[in-house]
């Protein structure tokens, strides 16, 4: 296959196309983002999951700069369909995420839907540091791999050392 010019052009489209048009895009964004903020934890395509991953992190970023911040506040305004979240977003997101400079939110891949659907591909989105158990499990310790028993050996031989000069 030969690459022509037409092909490596994209002719605008930087955004996926995930509706009817652009009008039924946003919405459909506005109100994946006002639930993700409403329960800190969605599930959705994956394709919805990855577009709306972007705006989450963005408004995060407007809403640390306090709800006095005139641009914030519209940025919000727009995006939350529900208006009694605006205080959500700037007292608990803005808070919790003070400290951290990127990477507010975790995507998670599910199986695909139901046979009888049209087996899209699925994820979970949501906002670390939520109040739900994690969706991965925690990893625990394990004394008995090698590492871990070299490592006890070497802690164990530098203590007789230490306690050998003291």
């Amino acid at each position: 296959m030969r690459l022509t010019v037409q092909m490596l052009i994209s002719h605008g489209r930087v955004a996926r196309k995930l509706g009817l048009g652009p009008e039924s895009r946003i919405n459909m964004l506005r109100n994946i983002l006002t639930g993700l903020v409403r329960h800190e934890r969605i599930e959705t395509t994956r394709a919805r999951a990855d577009e709306v991953r972007f705006y989450a992190e963005k408004l995060i970023d407007y809403a640390k700069k306090g709800d006095t911040d005139e641009k914030a506040m519209k940025m919000a305004n727009f995006w939350l369909t529900e208006k009694d979240l605006v205080p959500k977003l700037f007292k608990v997101l803005a808070t919790r995420f003070e400290t951290k400079p990127q990477g507010y939110t975790r995507m998670a891949r599910l199986p695909n839907r139901n046979k009888n659907l049209d087996r899209a591909q699925m994820a979970v989105l949501e906002y670390k540091g939520n109040p739900f158990p994690p969706l991965y499990p925690v990893k625990k310790e394990n004394e008995l791999t090698l590492i871990n028993q070299l490592l006890k050996g070497y802690r164990e031989e530098k203590a007789q050392q230490f306690a050998a000069k003291a």
